[in-house]
């Protein structure tokens, strides 16, 4: 990848442990959309979008996160089972995908991969992730810049599915969240391959774009910003919420057993 572009990632990534951090905040606030009365299209599509999103989470920590623990031999014993974790999810979410919400299993096998993934974060919140920042804090940006690279690469075929399905799922406040965060991604393809097509340029030529640069490099700090701010703000309120729906999925699996009995 061309320097200037990997300064540009360098200066605009999270470290990897804001990024994986921000990576559950995404999956519980899309989780807390999801109730038990909500359409079956909608839920359809908050389901696609976690289950969209835990697949490439845990591609990345596979191919980047674990590696650089294990290189440390860093709490191997939870590491060890973060993988097998991941495969259960696997499994549950190749269930979910031959099925529609219509189906009476739907709410339940939604709520037992939930109930997976939050007791994965729960491991990588408390253990994981403040192992890294002790043990490797020099590398946390380096392997944040990679983590980027190697998620562009993930997503950019499944754009328009991510984007299609944001549209139909979430409020508006997140929805522009969720689609800036798929523009950011397009912009540094489009810079990549204009730098891939045109080559060098001339001194002159990069003072004539480099506040065009800056401008974008401030944007996406701000974005990282305010990114930090809703994870802090969401994550206690989406587990809070991942019980009442809990709750509230047993309820309605009893009524709908009272109803079948009768």
């Amino acid at each position: 990848m061309n320097t200037s572009l990997q300064t540009l990632l360098h200066k605009a990534s999270p470290t990897i442990t804001n990024m994986i951090r921000a990576d559950h905040t995404h999956v519980l606030a899309t989780f807390h959309q999801y109730e038990a009365d909500t359409s079956h299209g909608t839920k359809e599509a908050l389901v696609n979008t976690i289950m969209l999103a835990l697949e490439v989470h845990a591609q990345l920590e596979e191919e980047i996160f674990y590696p650089a623990l294990q290189t440390l031999n860093a709490e191997g014993a939870v590491v060890a089972k973060s993988v097998p974790e991941h495969d259960a999810m696997k499994r549950l979410i190749a269930v979910l995908r031959t099925m529609s919400a219509s189906d009476m299993a739907y709410d339940d096998t939604v709520m037992e991969l939930m109930r997976d993934v939050m007791h994965h974060v729960a491991d990588e919140e408390t253990i994981l992730l403040p192992a890294a920042e002790k043990l490797m804090p020099h590398r946390l940006e380096e392997l944040g810049v990679e983590m980027t690279e190697r998620r562009i690469e993930l997503i950019k075929p499944r754009s328009l599915e991510i984007a299609w399905n944001t549209a139909r799922a979430l409020p508006a406040s997140t929805m522009i969240m969720g689609v800036g965060a798929v523009l950011a991604g397009v912009m540094v393809l489009k810079s990549l391959a204009s730098t891939r097509h045109h080559g060098r340029h001339d001194s002159a030529h990069h003072g004539r774009h480099g506040g065009r640069h800056n401008g974008w490099l401030e944007s996406m700090r701000e974005t990282k910003d305010e990114l930090k701010k809703a994870a802090r703000n969401t994550a206690k309120e989406a587990a809070r919420q991942g019980d009442r729906l809990l709750a509230s999925s047993g309820r309605a699996a009893r009524q709908r057993a009272a109803r079948a009995d009768a």
